[in-house]
């Protein structure tokens, strides 16, 4: 019986498919941390840690980056604060926290960001029964954003209006040359194992230039996180600043969405603020 909850346990891990595309990206360093994973959780700590000694990564406040287990994490300290304020993050053995602790490595300026804009937020107001607009906003991006790098100002706005046959169907041509989107949040990554058509992020929308897609894989990773760090530093975050993007619709991402047919479904793809806007 112990063997089989022991295995259950570890079915989300084996469940991870690194063919599909949203996970390209993560696949090298991935696969390590899933052989990892499913040798225990001691294991897949001593990984994690590893990996972030060699690549000298800090928190929001300037702390070494570290992972520890999650029953470690003082019973009166709140997760943001202690992360910001020690460099340790509790990680429990699960996909959550495996692809939280993935976007410390891919975008490590965005994470330090988030968590430093957190820590403030739990310094001024405290830890309350409701986090607050702001830190429900940092929350959200954190756990379910998909950073929409754009070159073309009209796929933006497409994106804004919910004009998915502009930016899916007939803007089909400029994904990859003048818009692309990428999985951040942890959370969606987590819900992506399993994928479903009604699988939607919140989309922050990155200006680039027109060069950026003509540059590698590091060079763009490390150009959006640097923009997009930038940008939660510069200005007040609140939740309205996304855009709702079912992200089984991006083109190239799932095999039913090369007929136009796919984004006819309005429970999906809504019409939202673009009927909004013709009243």
């Amino acid at each position: 019986m112990a063997d089989d909850r022991h295995s259950d346990a570890l079915a989300p891990f084996r469940a991870i498919d690194w063919t599909r595309p949203w996970l390209a990206p993560l696949e090298s360093r991935g696969r390590r941390w899933q052989a990892a994973a499913l040798d225990g959780h001691a294991r897949y700590l001593a990984q994690l840690n590893d990996d972030a000694s060699k690549a000298a990564l800090v928190t929001g406040r300037g702390q070494p980056l570290a992972f520890i287990a999650q029953e470690d994490l003082p019973a009166d300290a709140s997760y943001e604060a202690h992360i910001a304020q020690t460099g340790s993050v509790p990680t429990r053995h699960n996909l959550h926290d495996f692809f939280n602790a993935l976007m410390w490595f891919e975008f490590p300026r965005t994470k330090a960001a988030l968590n430093a804009r957190q820590a403030d937020q739990i310094d001024a107001l405290g830890i309350g029964p409701t986090r607050g607009g702001v830190r429900d906003a940092l929350t959200l991006f954190d756990e379910n954003a998909v950073l929409f790098a754009c070159a073309e100002a009209s796929l933006a706005d497409a994106l804004r209006r919910f004009d998915w046959r502009a930016l899916f169907i007939d803007g089909r041509a400029s994904w990859g040359a003048q818009c692309e989107a990428r999985i951040f949040g942890h959370a969606l990554l987590e819900k992506l194992v399993a994928p479903y058509k009604a699988c939607t992020g919140h989309a922050w929308i990155v200006d680039v230039p027109a060069d950026y897609f003509l540059a590698d894989e590091p060079t763009r990773r490390a150009m959006l996180d640097e923009r997009v760090s930038r940008s939660l530093d510069a200005a007040p975050i609140r939740s309205r600043a996304f855009a709702p993007l079912p992200v089984l619709g991006v083109p190239g991402w799932w095999a039913a969405n090369a007929s136009p047919a796919f984004y006819d479904d309005t429970s999906v793809f809504r019409p939202g603020r673009r009927l909004h806007r013709q009243c």
